[in-house]
């Protein structure tokens, strides 16, 4: 088997987050030797959740053993322990002009239990995960994973999302899938039986109803550059914690290009 290195689009500063926190976990638990110093085991796990490579590839590439690769799921770990709950997350949103509320399916391999995994409407097994997005397009909380049969409002309701939203009065845009939800959430308008044509009003206020709504597409899409979230081959329990992390990272990445561009200005 050849190897090879490759590169992570991610900065020095993220790899020090990490490697901080597994350093300061390993003290903690008084772990006296590793096969992997806190940087390389570091490196293992943000090369497997950006680059979406298998353990085998990561063994390899790291010439460790694929026992030793799976240290990748404890720093995942610490990563989503740190994650901000809807609540934390609630302080940020409701200062906000308004909010973009969207749903995506992670795609996941299939499991003993197929049914409550599969979506009809996207026609694959996979995992539900709410995403909240400010007006630029930039993600700002994602929730827990629920099953791929799941529909958009039944998770943000089950997540506690409409409930926290309306309760700090945030404008919420949201597509077709969440009306119902009432409260700060506004969907676009639905066609009636008795009046199968929208009027010229209602069709105005649907193109910009569709051009705020594209820019939580942005906030997912950039979500989703994290290539494990291509395809999630593990177990579908795992996906919160995967999904948690990756917001960290996220986080700690655009703090890092703000924080740049305010010296540069």
């Amino acid at each position: 088997m050849l190897s090879h290195p490759a590169t992570i689009p991610l900065s020095n500063r993220t790899l020090n987050h990490l490697a901080e926190r597994i350093c300061g976990h390993r003290q903690q638990r008084n772990s006296r030797w590793r096969r992997l110093t806190p940087g390389r085991q570091a490196l293992l796990a943000l090369t497997h959740v950006r680059n979406g490579d298998a353990y085998t590839r990561l063994a390899a590439g790291f010439q460790i053993g694929i026992a030793t690769a799976w240290a990748l799921q404890e720093a995942i770990a610490l990563l989503s322990a740190t994650a901000d709950d809807l609540h934390t997350a609630m302080q940020r949103i409701r200062h906000l002009a308004y909010a973009i509320l969207d749903g995506t399916l992670i795609p996941i391999d299939r499991v003993a239990d197929q049914r409550p995994y599969y979506s009809g409407k996207q026609e694959r097994h996979g995992v539900n995960v709410q995403v909240v997005a400010d007006a630029v397009g930039r993600v700002v909380w994602a929730s827990a994973a629920l099953p791929g049969s799941t529909r958009g409002l039944t998770a943000a309701r089950t997540r506690g999302i409409i409930d926290a939203l309306t309760s700090a009065d945030v404008m919420t845009f949201a597509d077709k899938g969440y009306q119902g939800a009432r409260g700060s959430v506004r969907t676009p308008f639905k066609r009636r039986r008795c009046r199968p044509r929208l009027s010229r009003r209602q069709k105005a206020i649907h193109q910009v109803h569709a051009k705020i709504r594209a820019r939580g597409e942005r906030a997912i899409a950039t979500l989703k550059t994290w290539k494990i979230l291509t395809k999630l081959r593990c177990c579908p329990r795992r996906a919160t914690a995967i999904v948690q992390a990756i917001l960290v990272l996220h986080h700690v990445e655009a703090d890092r290009r703000r924080k740049r561009l305010i010296k540069t200005t």
